[in-house]
């Protein structure tokens, strides 16, 4: 087992509303961003030899069971919503199935910036990439408008405009423009689905502060938003389900 290291002279971003930075240079963060996963999503995987880097198809069916294994495996109260979740889920997954290479954890604080916080160096944290749904690796990064800084470090409820960052709207027309799709459909499943699996990778660490095995200072803090975000999830299908 080994792994390559490079050092980036960089930095990285952990407040969303990036305070200290003008309302151009916040224009510029966001757009970096989104170019960078849609050019992820657009790399072609079998071209460079990446073809069995993870299985195709049926990712987000996978992902489900996978998130609801580890959530058992860690449970530590009942959480109504998140039985929800897993009920439901499984039933309405969408059918418009995509595969690209995908992070899996694609946030502004696992990316390097310059010091001017204008242009990406690097993307780290990888060990979740995988072949999967683009539009739900995607989802899952954009989620982040549909969540406050209390519920984990989310931008709800901040001025987008005075801040100059790009409105949820705009900034998956930015995506769509890039990958060449004229709209996603099924949108508030893909921020279900993640909110549910980010809960369960929440749990996941409560489930270590539980049996001590947490090795972070924030882990208590985390994981109790386990239930947060499960909270979440079940608002997502609920808008789903008051549209039908």
């Amino acid at each position: 087992m080994f792994y390559v290291m490079d050092f980036v002279d960089g930095i990285v971003l952990w407040d969303q509303t990036l305070p200290g930075y003008s309302q151009k240079q916040r224009e510029q963060i966001y757009q970096q961003m989104n170019y960078v996963i849609s050019e992820l999503h657009k790399v072609d995987h079998k071209k460079i030899g990446l073809e069995d880097f993870g299985k195709p198809g049926n990712y987000i069916s996978r992902q489900i069971s996978r998130w609801t294994r580890q959530y058992r495996a860690s449970e530590t109260e009942k959480i109504e919503s998140m039985e929800n979740l897993m009920n439901w889920l499984p039933e309405n997954i969408t059918d418009d199935e995509m595969v690209s290479i995908v992070h899996g954890d694609f946030r502004m604080d696992n990316l390097v910036f310059n010091k001017a916080g204008t242009e990406i160096l690097a993307v780290l944290d990888w060990e979740l990439s995988t072949l999967g749904h683009p539009l739900a690796d995607f989802a899952y990064h954009s989620m982040y408008w549909r969540l406050t800084a209390q519920e984990f470090r989310g931008i709800k409820g901040e001025d987008l405009n005075a801040l100059g960052i790009p409105s949820e709207n705009n900034y998956v027309e930015m995506y769509c423009k890039s990958i060449g799709v004229n709209s996603i459909n099924n949108w508030d499943f893909y921020m279900a689905y993640n909110m549910f699996r980010l809960a369960g990778i929440l749990q996941g660490i409560m489930g270590r502060v539980v049996d001590g095995t947490a090795t972070s200072a924030h882990a208590l803090e985390q994981g109790k938003k386990a239930k947060l975000m499960a909270d979440a999830g079940w608002e997502q299908v609920k808008k789903i389900k008051g549209a039908l």
